[in-house]
């Protein structure tokens, strides 16, 4: 790891591994069986009953020999508490079973110095206040000349530095010395994240810099070069990031005669007939506690309810970006506090958002929750559109040091310079976002280079790749609004057609750029390269949706799709579903065997044989379904999604009776 070669076996090796053995076996069978088989086999009596001083330095012998022994750390600690009640009177005697332990642990170290249960009980023994922190400090500095990467002395050091409250100067002044003595200590780097970000961070940038200038194939610099990147352009406050509907929007739910007033594009037209419709915010990190007291509705409809608002969270967390209600009326949020972040900030902005809502009667020939008329995904049922207006978040932050770091990077020909330019460029856009994408195509062509250069990494790239490519496409009205087109395939009596915005044939391997889509309706995802559309949740007014010639290849990697309730017509077709014999997405998307749906199922045959598919489409009102072209799809299934989709019209191009 960081560079250095595992060593096979020498012979000396293995003649200590083959005396360690050998005194394991003396000390079973020397000690006293009934002593040692108590301690290790009848650990939970044992331990309330005795003492002694046989059993102790018993429990020595062993942790001397083995220190990962966690039973024997343990009946050390009871132990030492049960002694300290017998002697709390006597400082001297309190000071030797201490110090006792202390030693205990040194001979463990050098045993192990990696030990999890040596170090842990050091720490519990100094926690208790009974040791010299600079002797300590002294034994760090012994163990850190052996290996100065092991990552248990760090974390040990850092327990020791904030019992004596040293200084952030002093540990900065610490690292700086092993770093001059080896820029590729990756464990040096990491402990100087201690820092205040404000007073130190340009000389960090300098302190890095002179390191990649060194040797530009070293990754500790970079690793630790990535993290000042991540700091730089990090919000340190939590954000209202998108909503649906925009503050000061005109929505109208079924679009009849009372558009007066309304602008005239569909995208402030809902295609589902229903008095409420989905409110959607969208916060730039994981939050809780968005509830009826954290947002408060004001309207003259329905003066005394409350909002029921639900985390759009595929595992069922009680925190998520993205937060829905069923609500019809205009909304304030943060009024009162309680919205908090999983980083810990909190929502302090009291945010209005004041939209208009048009009701209309549904027309006779729809039926509630239906799209009227079969979508047929046919390039020549699409056209243009004149495009309306959409809002956009504006952010601004420091971006001098992002400038000077872009300068210094771009001569570095490495795979992770080059990786680390791309992020630079994509940090500064994101700081100048309300002018243009300066570098859109800049890292882009990196990332495509980076897919050729490091191959064994081309999974990682094209998905960054596909980011980049999403937050071009939805930069701005021009850009995006070159991928919408009006869906013409309908009758010739709707007078209604819907919006569809056509994302196909991209290449794209993930999907990104979620609060920049809340309003899409009609979504066209197909012939890309995405095994998963985690992230889709967000897009609760979606009701028409395109998946087909992907690389899906599980109903988990679809999981998204149980919370989106308005959709009516889905297309997987011609994916990879049913091909692997393992789900290898299970590891990859929250798999449902951790959901409590998993329990609700009945022992259908259908079902049991079928229960990934089951989990995801029970509940949703699809009218339209088309999963030709994967390996699950046959006779069988077809009688399946036939049972667990009422609502179903049209399955694989064929009308069901």
């Amino acid at each position: 790891m960081h560079g250095r070669p595992r060593k096979p076996f020498k012979p000396e090796d293995e003649a200590a591994s083959v005396a360690k053995a050998q005194k394991l076996r003396a000390l079973n069978l020397n000690s006293s069986p009934i002593i040692f088989t108590k301690v290790l086999a009848k650990y939970s009596y044992f331990l309330r009953t005795c003492y002694t001083q046989e059993a102790v330095e018993l429990s020595a012998a062993l942790l001397e020999i083995n220190p990962e022994s966690y039973t024997a750390w343990n009946y050390r600690k009871l132990a030492v508490e049960y002694n300290l009640t017998h002697s709390a009177s006597d400082p001297d005697l309190v000071k030797s079973i201490f110090d006792e332990e202390l030693r205990l642990v040194e001979n463990a170290l050098r045993q192990n110095f990696k030990s999890y249960g040596a170090w842990y009980h050091r720490k519990w023994v100094l926690s208790r206040g009974h040791s010299s922190i600079e002797k300590e400090l002294r034994l760090l500095d012994k163990f850190q000349s052996l290996d100065s990467r092991n990552f248990h002395a760090w974390n040990y050091r850092r327990f020791v530095a904030s019992l004596m409250d040293r200084s952030e100067e002093d540990e900065l002044k610490y690292t700086q010395s092993l770093i001059d003595k080896n820029f590729s200590n990756y464990s040096a780097w990491h402990n100087r994240r201690i820092f205040s970000k404000d007073e130190v961070l340009t000389r960090e940038y300098e302190l890095v810099r002179e390191a990649l200038f060194t040797d530009e194939d070293d990754q500790s610099g970079w690793f630790y070069h990535l993290w000042l990147l991540d700091q730089t352009v990090k919000v340190e406050s939590l954000l209202l990031v998108a909503s649906w509907p925009a503050h000061g929007s005109n929505v109208a739910v079924l679009r009849e005669s009372c558009t007066d007033g309304f602008a005239s594009s569909s995208f402030n037209v809902l295609q589902f007939n229903s008095k409420t419709f989905p409110l959607v915010v969208y916060f730039n990190e994981a939050v809780e506690g968005v509830n009826s007291s954290t947002v408060t509705v004001s309207s003259k409809l329905n003066k005394d309810k409350d909002l029921i608002w639900k985390p759009l969270s595929s595992n069922n967390s009680r925190t998520a970006q993205v937060w829905v209600a069923q609500i019809d009326l205009p909304i304030i949020i943060g009024q009162s506090q309680g919205i908090t972040s999983v980083g810990g900030f909190s929502y302090n902005y009291a945010t209005r958002l004041a939209f208009s809502v048009c009701l209309q009667p549904p027309r006779k020939e729809h039926t509630e929750g239906s799209v009227s008329g079969k979508i047929v995904w046919r390039d020549e049922n699409f056209h243009a559109f004149e495009p309306c207006c959409l809002f956009y978040l504006v952010g601004s932050l420091n971006f001098r040091i992002i400038t000077n770091a872009i300068c210094s990077l771009s001569c570095f020909c490495s795979k992770i310079g080059k990786l680390t330019l791309a992020r630079l460029l994509t940090a500064y856009d994101a700081l100048t976002s309300s002018y243009k994408l300066a570098h859109s195509e800049e890292v882009l062509k990196i990332y495509s280079d980076l897919m050729k250069l490091d191959p064994s990494h081309s999974q990682y790239y094209k998905d960054e790749y596909s980011l980049a490519l999403l937050r071009q496409v939805t930069f701005d009205r021009e850009s995006l609004f070159c991928r919408c087109v009006k869906y013409m395939g309908l009758s010739s009596s709707d007078d209604h057609h819907p919006i569809c915005l056509r994302l196909h044939k991209l290449s794209l391997s993930r999907m990104g750029s979620f609060e920049k889509l809340l309003w899409v309706q009609m979504l066209d995802l197909s012939q890309n390269e995405l095994r998963s559309i985690e992230g889709l949740e967000a897009m609760q007014l979606l009701a028409c949706l395109n998946l087909s010639k992907n690389k899906i290849g599980s109903f988990t990697a679809l999981g998204p799709l149980q919370q989106l309730k308005s959709l009516q017509v889905l297309d997987i077709s011609y994916n990879e579903i049913g091909t692997h014999p393992v789900d290898t997405t299970r590891y990859l998307c929250p798999s449902p065997l951790s959901h409590s749906l998993a329990s609700e199922w009945n022992q259908d045959d259908s079902v049991t044989s079928f229960w990934e598919a089951f989990l995801v489409l029970k509940g949703l009102k699809l009218t339209q379904l088309d999963v030709v072209g994967n390996r699950i799809a046959d006779e069988r299934f077809s009688q399946f999604l036939v049972k667990v989709l009422p609502a179903l019209k049209w399955l694989d191009d064929v009308q069901l009776k």
